[in-house]
């Protein structure tokens, strides 16, 4: 028995906890039937109306964690009361720390073939009392432009976020991407806010940013489509804290071609959370944060036995254990970037995570 199974069976013969997965997206909540850990290839022997659902890690020196599962298209979700914590908040790397890695990151790309790199900082937020899951997931859910989700990673932590980004979806020989890179905070003034998305769209340094990510997707999947089709121009799409530049990626699945896991396995980590060239900024990413991603910027997901099934990335995110809270944010660094620039984003990521904690960011301005 591994490290990891004792976890579980820990948990199993103890008190009540949340089931080990559980999403919500769109009026549909999905959920696991069963206590027991799977592995990937549980998939090819799935009932009909069965499910794997979980998260698969940034590096796969974790393992992912998966279990069988259901869709229930029409759920009754109660809406607890999130409790009024008090809360000390801690970032790693203090901003100073981060704006020093991205000018070091930026330095780099001057003098080699580093083109991009997602350079990412946690904050640790430590509540007076257990964190409420299911309520915090409620409350996540409640922004109808992301996908809600939480997994068990151990017998005494989850993994629980809102994440507006799509990695892969099928559905017979249909295939979408909805692939985010580029972002800026939203406004609390409309006007200001319009300004905003009007800047994102024409930023040169974003746009740039955002092709590495598309060409990744198209290259990746090309092979195994008969059809694969990005719009001219990129949109802009928001989260309740955010505006980031998205390109709709759409089409047709060869016949014989991957279940959506294994796309995801193939597609994962894309340039929006690793980097160009990938070797290259990964290498970055582990010297210069000095917290590891474990979970954060993988893939949280299903699939069922014919291969359908979404996978998303797991950004906008926490490692939740009982009155503990990690949170994750990252930034796409390329030569352009003002660090400064980049830690005030990292910032308003964490936004949407500290309001659903009942942490609002403006009283703690100095994350």
């Amino acid at each position: 028995m591994t490290h990891h199974d004792q976890d579980f069976a820990q948990r199993r013969a103890g008190a009540a906890a949340p089931p080990p997965f559980e999403f919500r997206v769109k009026g549909r909540r999905l959920v696991s039937t069963d206590t027991q850990p799977v592995d990937l290839a549980t998939v090819n022997g799935l009932k009909t109306g069965e499910i794997i659902a979980g998260a698969l890690p940034f590096e796969d020196s974790h393992p992912a964690r998966l279990w069988r599962g259901m869709v229930q298209e029409k759920p009754d979700i109660t809406s607890p009361m999130l409790p009024d914590y008090r809360w000390i908040l801690r970032t790693e790397p203090e901003g100073t720390d981060y704006i020093r890695a991205v000018q070091q990151a930026v330095g780099q790309m001057q003098a080699s073939n580093l083109q991009k790199v997602v350079l990412a900082r946690t904050l640790l937020a430590r509540a007076d009392r257990n964190i409420d899951l299911p309520a915090l997931l409620t409350r996540l859910a409640a922004d109808e432009n992301a996908t809600a989700f939480l997994v068990q990673l151990s017998a005494q932590t989850w993994l629980v976020g809102a994440t507006p980004e799509l990695l892969v979806e099928t559905s017979g020989r249909t295939i979408r991407s909805f692939p985010l890179a580029g972002s800026l905070p939203r406004q609390a003034d409309a006007q200001a806010d319009r300004t905003a998305e009007k800047s994102l769209q024409a930023s040169v340094k974003d746009l740039h940013e955002h092709r590495f990510v598309v060409e990744h997707i198209m290259d990746t999947l090309a092979p195994h489509c008969t059809d694969l089709r990005a719009p001219d121009g990129t949109a802009t799409t928001s989260t309740r804290t955010m505006w980031h530049l998205g390109t709709r990626i759409a089409g047709v699945l060869k016949a014989d071609g991957p279940s959506s896991l294994e796309l995801a396995q193939l597609l994962h980590p894309t340039p929006a959370v690793c980097g160009v060239p990938r070797a290259a900024a990964m290498d970055v990413i582990r010297r210069s944060e000095p917290v590891r991603r474990d979970y954060y910027a993988g893939c949280v997901g299903w699939c069922d036995g014919r291969g359908d099934g979404a996978w998303h990335v797991s950004i906008r995110c926490a490692e939740v254990s009982g009155r503990d809270a990690r949170l994750y944010a990252g930034a796409g660094i390329v030569a352009q970037s003002d660090p400064q620039s980049e830690l005030v984003e990292t910032r308003a990521k964490f936004g949407a995570l500290l309001a659903a904690l009942g942490c609002e960011i403006t009283v703690h301005k100095d994350i």
